[in-house]
């Protein structure tokens, strides 16, 4: 079996997969099987024949078909259509998780239809032919059936109304695309990695109009959003669960359906390292290796200062390993964890945890149809890591389903690394979000191919992702980032540190991933919902990383970047200073190959660990940075846990929040207020002391700490030996003001005023 699975994970096609899937017992999914030969009748509900009422359960009777309706709550219900017999349900408790009691409800016979309505939607039933609409309790209409539910005896489809700008997003990773209006969309497994592929498909989506669609099912589906929208799954029943919000509310769409399918696990912070992969052990690529021979590779990146917090050691298609735990070991000592394929199964995961496995990637585990083989593999690798150790649980896959944002990372799969695999990768992983996919990613230039200047410029972007890993081991030669000499090791030991220097600010975002469903990397249409640009391909190569960061990849071979759109507000450029009045789009940006073009939204203020090359570099005296573009009132809450176990989820954490206040536009008072840090963890620092960097045009006439002037220090040199002050840098990207403390208890508040400094043009 491995050497089939070997083959097919070089991907030489079809029949290599489909020997595969022979071998490991499995069968085809219908997506990839032949088509019929001829078509089936279709057949639709007809007139309404039977209602009842069972509390927040209605049951309509259409002839021999029989609909269900169960709220689940004000805003959320469940539709079940049996063309013929009892209800089913093949998921059964695999993904939509136990929910609290159903809300009250209420129904009326209106006539020409039946109303169902919570305190928030009113569902109607149509009678001449059993048909649905849901309405809002203002009377506005949300969707709309533009026929009934209709099967063959392979699928059924929904067929809903399309307003005249309404967009669609979702339906998991979609390589090459994040919107969806006027497209045609496959949802299943289909092992394509590269454009046009759907790896780690979801049945879900949402829509501009406020509200979202979640197929429960495991079978794949076809998503039509032209005019009308039809949705189609290949099996005999229908069974949906719909999510109401506000038009324009994306966010609480997927906050309704990560409540009812999970909310995406909190990585520990290693994993938002950056990981290293390869095979030490039998490599045909590379000669004989052994396993130890991976703590040498840990040497280099600490050898050139490059971050790397997590090592795969081995592929999972014969490698093998050896000397476990003293890997596991070597490398805990050079701050990074160990991490396994899961090789023939899980069925050593246990020892291997015990060993000092910390992170499972999913690949022969999920061999099969995916679907429930692919989450069952995922939940399974995920809590073999819990019950084991008191780690957290951290696995990569790269086929998934509805419910693997409660478990793993979705990793793109195998791919060859070049300036097209750059450009289609932006618009995946940031259209993934918009699923419930927190943790969406893919090797840093691709497990094939690729050059140093398209590694340069893919680890740039990916740097602003929360998950990234280098897979090596099967392209010409090694792919670490610091392989290929100058100037390429020098550029992304840039990118490499600031992203470790990023950490709280993207380790918050996490824990808000955790608490809301709503992942850190976003495409534009999430943030700016109501802009007509956002959803269009005029923002389709670009992200946010969280709401403060724009990132605009250089996608070719150039240094100049065109058709980068800016949404309303003020940006800032991160390197330069320079600000730009959205909306607008800047063309001819100089962009060298040392430089990301990136973005800062005015009034950001982002939580920073200055100087470090591992989160564990950090001691009980370092100090907390905060970069502040202040305009306006703005504020940004820091999440701190011990970054490893599992004690915050009983509430083992911290809280502490930033404030400032300055002016929309022009000079002014800039006042940051810095909350008591709420919460206890074990390690949590009782004092701790504060960089600042405020970003302003004109220094200061004065810059106070708790109403007590801080001294104004006359050069760099003077303010890095101080122990407390601040200098003013006119030359540092148009004018940025340095501010340090002392050691300042973090159970108490402060504030520190800047009289007299100026907010970031407007």
């Amino acid at each position: 079996m491995r050497s089939t699975l070997q083959h097919w994970h070089a991907r030489s096609g079809l029949v290599a997969l489909t020997a595969a899937l022979t071998l490991a017992g499995g069968t085809l999914s219908p997506a990839l099987a032949a088509p019929a030969s001829a078509a089936a009748a279709v057949h639709s509900a007809g007139a309404v024949t039977g209602f009842s009422a069972d509390g927040a359960v209605y049951t309509v009777s259409a002839g021999a078909a029989k609909a269900r309706i169960s709220f689940v709550s004000d805003r959320v219900f469940r539709i079940e259509l049996s063309p013929n017999g009892p209800f089913t349900d093949p998921v059964g408790s695999d993904v939509v998780l136990p929910q609290g009691p159903p809300p009250a409800t209420r129904w009326r016979d209106a006539g020409n239809r039946y109303e169902m309505s919570t305190g928030a939607v009113t569902l109607r039933v149509y009678k001449s032919a059993l048909r649905f609409a849901l309405y809002r309790a203002d009377g506005t209409k949300v969707w709309e059936e533009s026929a009934p539910l209709s099967w063959d005896d392979k699928s059924t489809t929904q067929t809903l109304t399309r307003g005249g700008a309404e967009q669609y997003y979702g339906t998991g990773e979609q390589n090459g695309s994040f919107s969806h209006r006027d497209a045609t969309v496959q949802v299943g497994v289909d092992y394509n990695w590269d454009e046009g592929g759907h790896p780690n498909s979801v049945p879900f989506y949402l829509s501009s109009a406020g509200y979202g669609v979640y197929r429960n099912t495991y079978a794949p589906g076809t998503y039509a959003f032209g005019s009308p929208v039809t949705t189609t799954e290949q099996e005999t029943r229908f069974d949906a669960y719909y999510f109401t919000g506000a038009a324009n509310s994306p966010k609480d769409i997927i906050g309704e359906y990560t409540s009812l399918t999970g909310k995406p696990f909190l990585p520990p912070v290693y994993g938002l390292e950056m990981g290293d992969s390869d095979c030490y052990l039998h490599n045909a690529n590379r000669g004989e290796r052994h396993t130890l021979d991976a703590l040498g590779i840990a040497d280099a990146y600490r050898a050139n200062d490059m971050p790397n917090g997590w090592m795969l050691v081995n592929d999972g298609y014969g490698c093998g390993y050896e000397n476990l735990a003293q890997t596991a070991q070597g490398l805990q000592q050079r701050k990074m964890q160990l991490g396994l394929w899961t090789e023939n199964g899980l069925g050593q995961l246990a020892d291997q945890v015990k060993a000092g496995q910390r992170i499972a990637k999913l690949d022969v585990a999920w061999v099969g149809d995916g679907y429930k083989f692919a989450l069952d593999g995922c939940k399974a690798a995920y809590q073999g890591i819990e019950d084991n150790s008191d780690a957290r649980g951290f696995t990569w896959a790269p086929e998934s389903w509805a419910g693997a944002q409660r478990c793993g990372v979705q990793w793109s799969g195998d791919q060859s690394g070049s300036w097209d695999y750059i450009r289609w990768q932006i618009p995946t992983y940031a259209g993934s979000t918009m699923s419930g996919l927190a943790y969406n990613t893919g090797d840093v230039d691709g497990i094939f191919g690729g050059s140093p200047q398209t590694y340069t410029r893919d680890l740039q972007w990916k740097s602003f992702l929360p998950t990234i890993m280098s897979m090596d081991g099967w392209a010409p030669s090694d792919k670490q980032p610091f392989r290929y000499g100058e100037p390429y090791t020098s550029i992304n030991r840039k990118y490499l540190l600031l992203k470790e220097s990023l950490l709280p600010y993207m380790y918050s975002y996490a824990a808000e991933a955790n608490r809301t469903g709503v992942g850190p990397v976003r495409p534009l249409a999430l943030e700016y919902p109501q802009d007509p640009v956002a959803a269009t391909d005029a923002a389709k190569y670009e992200f946010l990383s969280g709401q403060d960061f724009l990132v605009a990849p250089v996608y070719s071979d150039t240094s100049v970047r065109d058709g980068i759109y800016l949404p309303k507000g003020t940006w800032v450029d991160y390197w330069t200073g320079r600000t730009y009045q959205g909306p607008t789009t800047v063309n001819g940006y100089s962009a060298p190959l040392d430089t990301l073009p990136l973005f800062v939204k005015a009034g950001a203020t982002v939580p920073m660990w200055p100087g470090i090359s591992s989160y564990l570099d950090r001691t009980a005296a370092s100090p907390l940075a905060w970069d502040v573009y202040p305009q306006g009132h703005s504020s940004f809450s820091l999440y701190e846990d011990d970054g490893v176990t599992r004690q915050s989820r009983q509430g083992a954490f911290a809280t502490q929040t930033a404030d400032v206040h300055a002016p929309d536009s022009g000079p002014g008072r800039v006042r940051i207020d810095v909350s008591a840090s709420v919460g206890d963890f074990a390690g949590k620092q009782a004092a701790r002391p504060y960089l600042f960097t405020v970003h302003s045009t004109t220094a200061p006439g004065r810059v106070t700490l708790g109403g007590r002037a801080l001294p104004r220090l006359a050069s760099k040199a003077a303010f890095d030996a101080a122990g407390a002050g601040w200098w003013y840098d006119p030359t540092d990207r148009t004018g940025v003001v340095q501010v340090k403390t002392a050691a300042l208890s973090t159970s108490s508040a402060f504030q520190l005023v800047l009289d007299g400094a100026s907010a970031v043009r407007g």
